[in-house]
């Protein structure tokens, strides 16, 4: 079952953080843009118009204890940034990434190929897998018809 606003919120106070009104602004900011891979300069950009007095630090602590508390994925696209995913408490985080190198567009590919390669790897007992990171890296459908 997918985690939903509330219970991101329970898991701050069971966890006996405050939910003050910056964490809240920043939480709300990933749940409404989920399907995208913010930074922390984006969060700060979303959550700056409605919040203009919370800093950039502040943000980054923020996600520094979300991240701590399971709530979000920090994910690295090699491009500078730390990027930020929700995690929807699916008990797997399993998928891929395709990172454009021509807009640098981040597309999730849900499918994982990789159970029966992990199987192999794990079948003498010498190492058991808990999660894997697969990056693509191509040009999306708009770039390379740009590059024609």
């Amino acid at each position: 079952m997918k985690k939903d606003l509330e219970a991101y919120k329970e898991s701050l106070k069971r966890e006996g953080y405050k939910l003050t009104y910056q964490r809240e602004a920043i939480l709300n900011a990933i749940v409404e843009n989920k399907d995208e891979h913010l930074s922390c300069e984006d969060i700060y950009n979303i959550v700056s118009k409605d919040c203009p007095e919370i800093g950039i630090a502040t943000i980054y602590r923020t996600l520094q204890l979300f991240e701590k508390l399971d709530i979000v994925y920090k994910l690295n696209f090699d491009d500078g940034y730390s990027r930020y995913e929700l995690n929807h408490g699916t008990g797997d985080h399993h998928h891929h990434h395709l990172i454009c190198l021509g807009c640098g567009k981040v597309i999730e590919v849900k499918l994982d190929l990789l159970d029966s390669l992990e199987k192999e790897i794990e079948k003498d007992g010498m190492f058991k897998i808990v999660d894997h990171n697969v990056k693509f890296y191509g040009y999306c459908s708009e770039c390379d018809e740009a590059k024609e």
